[in-house]
Order: structure tokens, then sequence, then C-alpha cells
């Protein structure tokens, strides 16, 4: 059973699409500018969340709209001088290279607004048939608020305020209301344009969403997710259009928002000088390092990055390196060749005994996707899978992890990154003849106790760059140069 926090009712909710196939939207970016850590953090959710309920059985159909006309790109066109068309697919460009980069890869469609303008025309014509939309001479048509009584449902409010960041509230001198917003924008000088039947001009921004929406997935459907600074009134604005359109309501069964972005208690933006761009983020650290610092926070709330809360992440992705790269060296006991998987051999008793690893390994991964299933707890999931790790270190250390085990803590593995990408790929280190001959010397100085000694040649292994585990096995060698 899978609940998620509704912010329509304000409460967590069973999961319960009509067989096993799900229909997820989210607003995709507008793409005028490089993609940030706002945006990273979003769409890492999303990515994580699909990839789990598709894990968890269910066929997700997982689409994102492009906003590839809007004022903000016409604006920015102008001061980079090349047409709005030209910079929307330069910067779109850049936006699907950075999900790449953070190994986003599950949106199913992307669809971009201009490819879908008949779609734009026919809703704007239904609402002005049904006088949900009205005609300002030489602006545009606009939603008229007073039409939907409902508006302010999702938001529980029905002004802009100040913190909102995002607001595109068109400001047309003659609206009926001060939160109309406009569907359909008649020609400017200089400005992209459709020849229509609503007249020459381009679509305003939020009715894209729902004329894309539509065209997929009629009108209602299971998700629908985005930023928390999307929630007024750009999705206010949407189940006004659609709801308007159909008569049907809910537009989405369950909406989703994720928490907003701070950057050391601020809002990011470019006048405070802390605006990180992904490229900028990723010239510094990984990807594992982003997502798990991302997942170490809840979805829904704040995301305040901080310099503390990075060298933890890089600590953490850290200590999974060490420990898979252990878990991909470690030697099988011999013994366990003669006896039935799951038993090793007792010296004290002379005879075989229990030694189960698999009910711990069991425990841990239905914990694991326990917390998943909570309202997508990724925090919980993530410690449990470092408890995980600090007790199967335990026995790889000791030398007395099983065949069975290791694959089984292996395939657990496989199955966490395949969700949340926080598993690095681990390559086997080939250790120089000099760091290996150092090693046995240490061995051999250890043995007749001389561990002084011992510790002078291990100081002089790391500061070329190595570090030396003691085992029950032996030593483990591993680098430390990167």
């Amino acid at each position: 059973m899978i609940k998620l926090y509704n912010s329509l009712s304000n409460k967590k909710e069973i999961l319960k699409p009509k067989g096993k196939q799900i229909n997820l939207f989210v607003c995709g970016s507008t793409v005028y500018d490089q993609s940030h850590l706002g945006h990273a953090r979003t769409y890492l959710v999303f990515d994580a969340l699909v990839k789990y309920l598709r894990i968890a059985g269910y066929s997700i159909f997982y689409l994102q709209n492009v906003t590839d006309i809007d004022d903000k790109i016409i604006a920015r066109a102008k001061v980079e001088k090349i047409s709005p068309q030209n910079l929307a697919r330069k910067y779109e460009k850049i936006y699907h290279q950075a999900e790449k980069e953070l190994g986003i890869n599950s949106v199913t469609q992307y669809a971009r607004a201009t490819d879908y303008i008949p779609q734009i025309v026919n809703q704007v014509k239904i609402l002005i048939k049904k006088r949900n939309a009205y005609l300002i001479e030489g602006d545009g048509y606009y939603f008229d608020l007073t039409s939907f009584p409902r508006y302010g449902q999702l938001s529980k409010r029905k002004i802009l305020k100040e913190e909102d960041s995002v607001s595109r509230i068109d400001e047309g001198i003659n609206k009926r209301n001060k939160g109309d917003f406009c569907v359909w924008k008649f020609y400017k000088p200089g400005e992209p344009f459709w020849l229509t039947e609503l007249g020459k001009g381009r679509p305003g921004w939020h009715i894209e969403d729902t004329a894309i929406s539509e065209h997929f997935f009629g009108s209602q459907y299971d998700l629908h997710g985005g930023g928390l600074d999307l929630k007024f009134p750009h999705h206010e604005a949407e189940i006004a259009q659609q709801e308007s359109i159909s008569g049907k309501a809910p537009l989405a069964k369950i909406w989703l928002h994720t928490g907003m972005l701070l950057v050391n208690n601020e809002k990011m933006s470019k006048s405070l000088g802390n605006f990180i761009t992904i490229s900028d983020f990723l010239k510094s650290y990984s990807k594992e390092v982003l997502r798990m610092y991302v997942f170490s926070n809840h979805y829904r709330s704040p995301f305040n990055y901080q310099s503390s809360g990075l060298d933890q992440a890089e600590k953490n992705i850290k200590t999974i390196i060490d420990w898979s790269r252990r878990l991909k060296e470690i030697k099988v006991p011999k013994l366990e060749d003669k006896l039935r998987q799951g038993f090793v051999w007792s010296k004290e008793e002379n005879s075989i005994k229990l030694k189960s690893f698999q009910g711990v390994i069991k425990k841990y991964h239905d914990q694991f996707f326990q917390a998943l299933a909570d309202d997508f707890n990724t925090p919980k999931a993530i410690g449990l899978f470092f408890k995980l790790i600090n007790e199967s270190n335990v026995l790889i250390k000791a030398g007395s992890l099983l065949v069975i085990d290791k694959k089984e803590l292996e395939k657990f593995s496989q199955k966490v990154n395949s969700i949340l990408g926080i598993v690095p790929k681990i390559k086997i280190i080939k250790i120089p003849g000099e760091i290996k001959k150092l090693v046995q010397e240490r061995e051999l100085l250890r043995k007749e106790q001389k561990w002084a000694e011992g510790d002078e040649i291990r100081l002089k292994i790391e500061k070329l760059g190595y570090l030396v585990d003691d085992t029950s096995q032996g030593p483990s060698v591993r680098i430390i140069k990167k």
C-alpha cells in the first residue's frame, strides 16, 4: 500500500490508480536560461519516485512539458540577439544534457508547447464558448476568475503574496479581476506568432499544460507534480482551465509538490549571487553526491543548500564506495564450498552452526520499501540502507560473509541504486607492485608484533595515495588519490 501526500486534501492518501497504469504530469522547464539546483531538486525527486513506482509494479506514463514560447524567452532572445525559437532550442538542449548528467532518465514523453498550438487553441475556444474567457481588444483572451468559484482550492488562497517566486499573472490594464490571466496573447511587433481562429498571436503560459495533459491523458488523470512555487497561481490556473472545460473534478487525483530550495537560508537568485547552475555544481561534485544530498531531505520539506550538508553527502557517498569495493573484492571462506549455503563452521563446537544474515538483509529490504511507500520517505530509506552497510561491514571485516549473503547484498544495493542513483560504479583498482611490496613488508612486521615499524609503512603507503584495511582475511588496499 503506497501513500502520498495530496496537496489538494492536505493529507496522505492511498495511491489507487485504475489497474497498474499511472499517468503522471510534471511541469517542465521554461527553456530561457541554465537549469539550476532548484530545477534539479524537483526533477530528481520525480525521477526517483517514478523509478520506485515502476519497481513496485506500476506502468507509469511520465509526461513533462517544455515551455518553449513565453515572455521570458522572448526577452532573453532580444538580449542574446537570436530568435526566440533558436534560444529555446539552445536551452532545451542544455536542460536535457543536465538531466542526462544527473541520471534523470525516467520521463516517457517530453512535449513542447509549440507542438500543441491546435490543442491550445481548441481549449481557449471552449473557454470562450463557456464564458470562462473574455476578450480584451488589442491584448488577448483572459480567464475570468469569477466564472470558477473553486479557484484557490489547491493553495487555499486567491491572491498573490510577496513570497511567490513565480507569478506570471498578466498585468492587462482592462482585466475584469486582478487575478485574471491571459490564455491567448495577441501579436505584438517583433514577437513570434501563429495564425489561428483566435487571431494572430501566441499562447499564455498556463494553457499549454492543460492542452498537453488533456491530449495525452484526457480531462482527468492520476498524479500532477511540480515545485511548491508553482502551486499558486500556475497550478490553480490549470485546475480552473481544465475543470471549466470538462466539467469534471478533480483534474488530478493527487497533487505532489516539492519544497522550496534555499541557499544558506535565502532564496536562490542571481541578484544575491547564490544562483547555482547544475553545470557549475557538476564541475566540483558527482551526480551521486547531489542525489544523496537531495534524497537525504524529505521531498516536501524546504531544501536548504549548505556546505555542511554537502560535506555530509560526500562522506556518505565515500562510505558507500568503500563498502561496495569491500563487497566486490571480498574472498569467500573456502570452507563454504563444503557446506550448505547459509551455514558456517563452528570450531568450538566442531559442528555446522546456522549463521543467517539473510534475515537481516530481508528486514532492511522490507523496511526500505516501507519507508518509500510512506509518502516517499527517502531520508528514512537511506538511513536503513546505511544501517545494513554498517552491520554487513562487521561480517566483511571478520571474513564470515557467505556467498549467498554477498549476492543478496549486491542485489539490494543495485535495487537501491536503480531508484535513488546513489551507488557509484566501482572499478577494481590495479595496485602497483611498489604498494603490494610495502603491504607485504608491513604484514611481516605485524606478525613479528613490530607495531611501530608497521605503522610507519602504513603512513608511507598513505602518502603514496593508498589506504590499508586490516581484515581477518588479510590486508585490503584501496586508493585515496581521488
